[in-house]
């Protein structure tokens, strides 16, 4: 799913999950999802984040696509099914305005080791519509690279791997990387570096296959695979672009992972004409029965603090680090007036995964700069979570009181001295753990700025 323009890149109903995520041996499970909970519940807000509108706030229009639905987190486009599954459903209204929905995991850290394999896997069936009828339709299952989170205009520098896209119903499953500089360069932007085929055994429409994405860096050349069904149907290896390109599409914290299901745009007219049209039908749903990374060989993609060290800075790349690194900032999305005073809204995340520390009994500390330039009546939040092993449980969540900008320009320091909200769970010694900083605007109706580098700084509890 590109984000400037799209790259060329399931059944509706109650569906078959095959229940928990399927072991994968000679593999270590760091992160999954297998949807299940009671019928028209939302998905996990501790995995996942809502995409809501027709574009990121301060980004391109239409998400960068022509795309043309609004996305919302009604039950209706977006919810749990009861059954085991994701279901992302397209609707369109009697004036003929389209909705959906579209997700994008918490974390954006997703990377292979140096030296192993990332796999990024997904158990899908798209939309069940073809022919007329699916014109328009456009599902997909994608990863972008950490540093578009919050900037919005870095594409495709930073990288996109299209795990899984279809459009106008086609029997056909397309994986694309998209890279470098659009248009042209050597990704070939906006097409990408893309191939196609049509699912094994039964169409991609009428059944649930499996997607999946690999990352390997234990090879020379490094390599980039995707499979549909463990049949694999298309390469990208590391020597067929310069070395400046390669690195800025993996040289970063890592990847955050997306699946949505979008309506026109560019990839579906380019195949099929203008879409949708009168023929179009909605309410055709893409299911999801798991979405799963894990790793393979390699040293882990971790950036923990060194020993002793409790002490880490908000970097760019959504990494928590010991060292500062530069000077710069990442833009909190407004919360457009609504109140999300307790509950994360599109934030800043960053994270810390291995660490490995003693809790010597004390209390979460931080020193945030914020800006809300001249926006009058914003408040800036934050939450601090603590994963004792590295399991994807979080043991302890901090919710602190957000913090009331002025309205004149110019940084100010939002501290654990505005008090905690609340807390869950309890502490306890990190082993092989994880710290993740959420930040967002929880009032107002304008954007902020949290500064990051050598400017934000948050001391963990551990010794």
């Amino acid at each position: 799913m590109a984000v400037a323009l799209a790259g060329f890149i399931g059944v509706t109903g109650a569906g078959t999950a095959q229940g928990a995520i399927p072991p994968a041996p000679g593999w270590n499970l760091q992160w999954g999802d297998d949807f299940n909970g009671a019928d028209r519940t939302p998905p996990s807000a501790a995995n996942w984040q809502t995409d809501t509108g027709h574009g990121y706030p301060g980004g391109p229009g239409n998400w960068g696509t022509g795309e043309i639905q609004n996305y919302t987190a009604s039950p209706d486009n977006l919810s749990l099914d009861g059954n085991g599954n994701l279901r992302i459903t397209p609707l369109r209204d009697g004036a003929g305005n389209w909705t959906s929905a579209r997700i994008e995991t918490q974390r954006a850290d997703f990377k292979a080791p140096a030296g192993g394999t990332l796999r990024i896997e997904g158990r899908i069936q798209m939309p069940n519509v073809t022919g007329d009828a699916a014109l328009g339709y456009w599902p997909a299952f994608w990863a972008l690279g950490s540093p578009y989170r919050g900037n919005y205009w870095n594409w495709p520098g930073t990288g996109e791997f299209d795990i899984m896209e279809n459009v106008n119903g086609i029997n056909s499953v397309w994986g694309v990387l998209h890279c470098g500089v659009n248009p042209g360069g050597p990704c070939n932007e906006t097409t990408g570096l893309g191939a196609s085929r049509a699912c094994p055994g039964a169409s991609c429409q009428s059944a649930f296959h499996t997607y999946r994405f690999e990352w390997d860096r234990a090879v020379t050349p490094n390599e980039l695979r995707w499979y549909v069904d463990d049949q694999l149907f298309h390469t990208v290896r590391q020597n067929q672009m310069d070395a400046g390109t390669w690195a800025n599409m993996t040289d970063h914290a890592g990847y955050f992972i997306l699946l949505n299901v979008a309506i026109g745009g560019a990839f579906p007219d380019a195949l099929g004409g203008r879409t949708p049209t009168a023929a179009t039908v909605p309410g055709r749903s893409m299911l999801v029965d798991y979405v799963a990374v894990w790793t393979r060989g390699g040293t882990p993609p971790t950036d923990p603090p060194p020993s002793g060290s409790s002490t880490l800075y908000a970097r760019t790349g959504a990494g928590l680090g010991d060292s500062t690194g530069s000077a710069a900032s990442a833009t909190l999305a407004t919360a457009g007036g609504a109140n999300y005073d307790g509950t994360p809204h599109t934030p800043q995340v960053f994270t810390s995964s291995g660490i490995t520390r003693t809790y010597n009994g004390g209390a979460t500390q931080f020193d945030l700069f914020v800006d809300a330039g001249t926006s009058v009546g914003n408040g800036q939040q934050v939450r601090v979570s603590y994963d004792r092993t590295g399991d994807g449980t979080w043991d302890r969540t901090e919710t602190y009181e957000y913090f009331a900008t002025d309205p004149v320009p110019g940084y100010e320091h939002y501290t654990q001295a505005r008090g905690l909200k609340s807390a869950t769970g309890s502490h306890g010694d990190l082993v092989n753990g994880k710290v993740r900083i959420e930040v967002w605007n929880a009032i107002g109706t304008g954007a902020s700025t949290l500064g990051i580098g050598n400017q934000s700084v948050v001391r963990i509890p551990f010794g």
